[in-house]
């Protein structure tokens, strides 16, 4: 399957909001409350046309034949534990149907890709610690449990994990 992945512009918001509240309905209807999924997605266009700007150098859109299928963002991590050999995947995203179908590791292969041209060592990501699909999807893309973890309120007591890739390797 031909997937395209470009930076996005304003006008992919709606897409990229789509996108994010069709995986999130599906991918976390088990970890999450559903009210606080329905919560977080009546935010998601405002939040998305607001971040889309065409200054945007951290988003992008994964697309096949110009339709969005999926969302990533690759930035600096928010961790100060973290040097500046360090970049995040923030999240990725992809419509449910498409799940399973090679498309997530293409996309973390681009950000690998990214955060090498960047001069970057290390890609970095949380996840959910009850998200056991993304984490096996991680360890196959090569990512490693550092042993640090965090509690988040996400409508609920949520326990996040973060993992780490040396790109070097």
């Amino acid at each position: 399957m031909e997937i395209t992945i470009r930076l996005a512009i304003p006008s992919d918001a709606s897409g990229m909001a789509e996108t994010s509240i069709r995986s999130w309905e599906v991918a976390y209807k088990d970890i999450l409350p559903i009210d606080y999924i329905r919560e977080k997605n009546t935010t998601r266009m405002e939040q998305f046309k607001h971040n889309i700007t065409d200054e945007n150098e951290n988003s992008y859109v994964i697309q096949i034949d110009n339709k969005t299928i999926g969302i990533m963002k690759i930035a600096p991590p928010v961790d100060d534990d973290l040097d500046d050999n360090y970049y995040e995947l923030h999240y990725i995203y992809l419509q449910p149907n498409y799940f399973g179908q090679g498309i997530g590791a293409q996309a973390v292969d681009f950000a690998f890709d990214k955060v090498r041209e960047l001069g970057k060592k290390y890609i970095s990501l949380w996840v959910f610690s009850e998200n056991e699909n993304s984490i096996k999807f991680y360890e196959k893309c090569g990512f490693r449990r550092d042993g640090r973890t965090a509690i988040q309120d996400r409508g609920k007591a949520t326990v996040i994990i973060r993992m780490r890739k040396d790109l070097l390797t």
